[in-house]
């Protein structure tokens, strides 16, 4: 199974220095990707905690850790279908061209319904709407002209271009209800977990994909079933999963492989000792970590 390690972009620890930092140790370690994710606001009052109360633009800090890099690869886990599909693909494109193919794109429906008013965007048929967005990415990544008339977008014949090279980075899907995955099984490369999974719900999630993936004829080998690790350092073990000391979290990866998932990602800013802490101290546990759990 594949190990990849998520960057700083939540609180006070995600500076560009320590970005960097992650990133080159990360590649040197032999970690197969870099991931961040997305959260555009925070409501005043909302209690969904401090991971999400101050978060860099994901796609902006992977371009810059592109720079710095040359070999490990770049996720974002993910991007909310709230955003405008065209302007999103011309970035994709250009990010997947400037990092030399390294990208993977994932994207997800949005769940915050402040995040949709900010963007104008309605948040009925949230599901529907995916499936037109990310036909449409794939359409500006393939298509020339490109033309779309949509029941959620509207393309006029048009050139869009540079296309991305080598190839347009692979689509994963996120979600955990029944029918995001079946989504995910018809339409991505891939599927991703959110930060709140039910690790021990894993190995049906990765059956259900695969059952869809072989009725629709499509090969089970070739896609990727990624595993955000909302990973948890303690000196002491508890029943949560990737949680509890190096030795506990090493066996709850093994038991995710098992379950089937290709790809695990160590994400220390879901942990709000990390993502709330002193700057100073939250990296010198996460370079710790970086060095425990490197593959």
């Amino acid at each position: 199974m594949r190990v990849g390690f998520a960057v700083p972009v939540s609180g006070p620890w995600a500076t560009p220095e320590n970005m960097r930092r992650i990133a080159t140790r990360a590649e040197a370690l032999g970690y197969h990707e870099l991931w961040t994710f997305q959260r555009l606001l925070y409501p005043v009052g909302h209690p969904m905690g401090p991971t999400y109360r101050s978060v860099h633009d994901p796609l902006i800090t992977l371009a810059h850790l592109s720079a710095v890099t040359s070999r490990v690869r770049l996720g974002v886990a993910v991007l909310n279908a709230y955003v405008q599909p065209v302007p999103l693909a011309k970035q994709l494109a250009t990010l997947q061209t400037l990092s030399g193919g390294r990208l993977s794109a994932g994207i997800g429906l949005g769940w915050l319904p402040e995040e949709f008013e900010a963007t104008g965007v309605s948040m009925e048929r949230r599901g529907r709407r995916a499936e037109e967005f990310v036909g449409l990415l794939r359409e500006v990544w393939n298509d020339d002209p490109v033309a779309h008339d949509g029941e959620f977008y509207r393309v006029p014949p048009a050139h869009i271009d540079p296309k991305p090279v080598p190839a347009p980075p692979p689509i994963l899907l996120g979600g955990t209800a029944e029918a995001a995955l079946r989504r995910a099984a018809r339409l991505g490369d891939g599927w991703v977990s959110s930060s709140r999974e039910d690790l021990s719900a894993m190995a049906g999630r990765v059956a259900l994909i695969t059952s869809e993936l072989a009725e629709a004829g499509r090969d089970a080998s070739a896609f990727r079933f990624v595993c955000r690790g909302a990973t948890k350092v303690r000196d002491a073990a508890g029943d949560a999963p990737l949680t509890g000391p190096y030795e506990k979290i090493r066996r709850d990866v093994d038991e995710v492989a098992a379950a089937g998932v290709t790809d695990v990602f160590h994400d220390l800013n879901f942990d709000p000792e990390i993502a709330s802490g002193e700057a100073k101290e939250s990296m010198r546990r996460a370079e710790e970590a970086l060095e425990a759990l490197a593959p």
